[in-house]
């Protein structure tokens, strides 16, 4: 028997290798492959780190782990990615320096006008660099008529005095452009002067009769002193305030168009004075006549347009107890551009700076713009209207303060953007039309004119004008007063005092004279208390504008009354079409005869006065204004077209009945009467409203009195046609007059027995619904 004995190797864990019977650590850092070598088993940026039975991986410097992990094994799928150090830290190459990224690391760069203190243009991972910003100046680049001034990164070249760019810019820098003699370069830059270049740079030497308001700097501008000569301003010799005020602007103006060095005036004295001056002069009451008024409003403008440039911007804003004015300046070689507002308590200016500078050519370096409104000049320029075209009847009324408005742009006769001066009314109006006018002093002696001026917007309170040109303006409400006044007043009072008096034996008659009550009294008697009240009203009441709101109440009450009688008037022409044409009882019941004759005519005002209670009470009278007439003639159009086809119905039966064989001649001969008695009526009450529907704003003066005799004398005519024309009523004035005559015991039987006959005859009545007229 034999045995053996195997011995088997030994076996090593992972991370060693088996070396002379021995488990050493293996090295996976070390690896033979060229490809593998140059990777790694770390991969591409990363250093394989070995361990004693393994090993790790880190990325090298300027990398990061996808895993945001200092080390990693092989076997996960982290990978080294370039970090953007110009990214995550910013001004990481310090002031005035770029930062670009490089794998692995970052440049720095100095900016454009910086370089390195150190010399070296570029710097790699060092950190920040220190970078001395670069004298441009050193180098001239200016040239020799502009002064050079040296700015972090840069530099700014400034021309000396007396030399400027053709761009019209304060500065440059390169060589695009070069500074030039200013003098040389802008043949125009003196204006009405010559241009000189000294040591502070250039100035003008302005020719006679111009000026440079005292600035070196600007333009010359001629001036026309002889505007302030007296024998222009002759109108207002008499007044010592003009003497004095003509005389020192007079050699303000002088003084600076004759001086041989600039001279500086004081121009907020000089405004003052001006300001003063014309206070006093409207203190010292009206001017009598249009040529004063001319030769005032002309001192006022011309005044403004020479002190407007001696004041420093951004202007002034003075108010006294005759004056308010507001005044704007803006100083610069640069034309002003935009819009500007000057406003008032009674007016305000829109104009555009353009417009106000004028033309760029002859631009002089400054821009005034001036609104001056005067407290009681309306008084004395009122009434002056010779260059208004006035219909017939038309008469003009100042209705708003008068302004002036001046600007530094001396060619304002006609501008290319039209200005807007807005006017708040001194008294508001309702349905009266109001005209843009400015003062021209050109035709005849001084007289108020449209040409120019056009209405843009217009209220009640306020209206906007657009001018074409520049002077002073005002806004005219145009009115239709009635000629004759005297006259026509005499014929309301005499003829609306009868016609109470007759339509109070209208009332009393339909209202205690049982014999003739019917419906159709009925009616005939409210329509008489709806004209009475009215009347009575008009009569006290129609003229009392003083009081807004009783005005109102007044001109709501007249409403009412007036609509209430043609409502009366529609229920009469239903009722005769209803006795005439229906075959059925024809009384109306009380209670709808009171809803379509008070209550129709209750609901109309109601709804007017809440949609527009404005419309209540005009400038002359306590009526209804234009914009609310509708509400009164539409009601009363309608009534009276419903009544003329009743009439005309009911007269188409009458001839059928009249025609037939067997007529009732009687009842027909009443209706008949109704009927007629019925149309005069209408025709009555509607022709006097046809006269005056529009009489309380303007009218002709046969218009006017059309309707002052229609309307005062309807009552005159309602009481011939119902009572003293109409049979029975007669009989019972007749019967009335003999029993106050006879003696008491025989007036005592007459009268029982005439009331027993009455109340037979009345029960007749009231069962045949007819009248005994």
């Amino acid at each position: 028997m034999s045995f053996a004995v195997v011995l088997s190797k030994p076996s090593c864990p992972k991370g060693f290798n088996l070396a002379k019977q021995k488990c050493i650590d293996d090295d996976e850092c070390d690896v033979e492959d060229d490809y593998a070598a140059h990777a790694g088993p770390c991969g591409e940026n990363a250093a394989c780190i070995n361990t004693h039975g393994s090993f790790y991986c880190r990325c090298v410097d300027g990398f990061r782990s996808s895993t945001k992990t200092a080390n990693f094994s092989a076997e996960t799928s982290a990978t080294c990615k370039d970090i953007n150090e110009c990214v995550e830290n910013a001004g990481l190459c310090g002031p005035n320096a770029l930062c670009s990224n490089t794998i692995p690391h970052y440049t720095c760069r100095c900016d454009d006008g910086f370089s390195p203190m150190h010399g070296m243009e570029m710097i790699h991972r060092i950190g920040s660099v220190a970078c001395r910003d670069i004298d441009e100046c050193e180098k001239r680049v200016c040239g020799q008529n502009a002064a050079c001034i040296n700015t972090p990164g840069s530099y700014v070249c400034v021309c000396h005095a007396g030399f400027g760019l053709k761009s019209g810019r304060a500065n440059f820098s390169g060589r695009q452009e070069q500074c030039e003699d200013m003098c040389v370069g802008d043949k125009t830059i003196c204006g009405n002067g010559a241009c000189h270049h000294g040591a502070r740079g250039h100035y003008c030497a302005c020719h006679a009769g111009s000026t440079d308001y005292g600035d070196t700097g600007s333009r010359c501008s001629a001036l026309n002193c002889d505007v302030f000569h007296e024998h222009h301003l002759r109108e207002l010799k008499e007044s010592r305030v003009a003497h004095e005020l003509v005389t020192h602007l007079g050699k303000s103006c002088l003084a600076l168009t004759e001086s041989k060095t600039p001279t500086k005036l004081d121009g907020d004295d000089t405004l003052e004075r001006l300001l003063s001056a014309v206070d006093k002069l409207l203190s010292s009451g009206s001017f009598k006549d249009n040529r004063k008024v001319s030769a005032f409003l002309g001192l006022a403008e011309n005044g403004l347009r020479f002190i407007g440039p001696l004041l420093e911007p951004p202007g002034t804003t003075r108010s006294s107890t005759h004056t308010e004015l507001q005044l704007l300046v803006h100083k610069g070689v640069d034309l002003p551009q935009g819009s500007v507002t000057l406003s008032l308590k009674q007016a305000q200016l829109d104009i555009h700076l353009e417009t106000a500078a004028g033309d760029p050519v002859f631009y002089p370096g400054f821009t005034t713009v001036s609104l001056l409104s005067y407290a009681n000049l309306e008084d004395s320029a009122d009434g002056f209207f010779s260059g208004m075209k006035s219909r017939d009847g038309q008469r003009f009324r100042i209705n708003s303060k008068i302004v002036t408005a001046t600007v530094s742009n001396r060619n304002t006769s006609h501008l290319e953007e039209p200005v807007q001066i807005t006017f708040y009314h001194l008294k508001q109006s309702n349905g009266s039309s109001h005209i843009c006018v400015f003062w021209d002093p050109s035709e005849g002696e001084g007289t108020w004119s449209p040409r120019g001026c056009s209405v843009a917007e217009s209220s009640p309170e306020y209206t906007v004008c657009s001018c074409n040109h520049l002077s002073s303006f005002a806004v005219l409400m145009a009115l239709y007063e009635i000629e004759d006044k005297f006259e026509l007043q005499l014929i309301t009072w005499v003829g609306l005092s009868l016609s109470l008096i007759c339509l109070f034996l209208c009332i009393l008659t339909f209202s205690l004279v049982r014999s003739i009550r019917s419906p159709r009294t009925t009616i005939h008697l409210h329509l008489c208390i709806s004209l009475f009240i009215a009347t009575l009203i008009f009569l006290v009441g129609i003229s009392q504008t003083e009081n807004q709101v009783g005005c109102a109440v007044v001109a709501g009450f007249l409403h009412f009354f007036y609509l209430a009688a043609f409502c009366w008037m529609c229920l009469e022409g239903i009722q005769l079409f209803r006795m005439v044409v229906l075959v059925f009882n024809t009384n109306f019941k009380p209670l709808c005869m009171m809803v379509g004759g008070y209550g129709v005519p209750a609901v109309i005002v109601a709804v007017s006065a809440l949609t527009n209670a404005k419309g209540y009470g005009t400038e002359r009278y306590c009526w209804i204004n234009l914009e609310l007439i509708w509400s009164f003639l539409g009601p009363a159009c309608i009534i009276i077209i419903i009544n003329i086809f009743f009439f005309i119905i009911t007269v188409w039966k009458l001839a059928q009945k009249f025609s037939s064989l067997n007529p009732d001649l009687d009842k027909l001969q009443k209706i008949k009467a109704f009927t007629i008695t019925a149309v005069a009526q209408l025709c009555v009450l509607g022709t006097m409203w046809i006269f005056g529907c529009f009489q309380f704003e303007k009218g002709t003066i046969i218009m006017s009195y059309l309707f002052t005799i229609f309307g005062s004398l309807q009552g005159v005519m309602l009481f011939a046609m119902h009572c003293l024309l109409a049979k029975q009523v007669r009989e019972e004035y007749g019967n009335i007059l003999s029993r106050l005559c006879a003696p008491t015991k025989k007036r005592h039987s007459e009268l029982s027995w005439s009331n027993s006959a009455k109340a037979q005859a009345s029960k007749s009545t009231q069962d045949t619904g007819e009248s005994h007229m």
